[in-house]
């Protein structure tokens, strides 16, 4: 399947998450994001140094300026599983703007056409690291990187594009 794309509709399915109450939802994609400009950003493992040092730091540094351009979610997406991801944004005392959310089974990195076989490295198969900016389930912008590289899809790159 071919990534997805600028001009493509962001497809439904489940992701999951932890809701200010600190229960476990399934929630539907669409039901998350419709009527919202959304970043969506990708990683391919929570935890692990570039998506730890430099990738989500980036979106926590510029939240307010990407907030005042109208953006009303950041969103992190791993393919980890939730408990893992909630684990992971705790590690960002000062975050107050980006939301993490699994798809630990990978179903929905498979619908978005962004799997990263990491087998080599012993992950398996990964979400490639991305940036979408999507506004109403529309895709106005769609970084994403190959293998592991970190060039396109930064906070910085969003910030540019908007």
């Amino acid at each position: 399947m071919a990534p997805i794309a600028v001009g493509n509709a962001l497809p439904d399915g489940k992701i999951f998450l932890f809701d200010e109450n600190d229960q476990l939802q399934t929630v539907s994609v669409h039901s998350l994001l419709a009527g919202k400009k959304v970043i969506l950003f990708g990683v391919p493992g929570a935890f692990t140094s570039a998506c730890s040092l430099q990738h989500v730091p980036s979106f926590i540094e510029k939240a307010e300026p990407l907030r005042a351009k109208g953006v009303n979610e950041i969103i992190c997406y791993g393919m980890n599983d939730p408990y893992v991801m909630k684990a992971w944004g705790k590690t960002f005392p000062e975050n107050k703007h980006v939301k993490f959310v699994s798809d630990g089974s990978g179903e929905y990195t498979k619908l978005l056409g962004l799997e990263l076989d990491l087998k080599d490295k012993g992950l398996g198969i990964r979400t490639r690291r991305f940036a979408m900016l999507v506004d109403n389930l529309k895709v106005t912008v769609a970084n994403i990187e190959t293998g592991g590289e970190f060039t396109v899809s930064s906070a910085e790159d969003i910030l540019k594009a908007l």
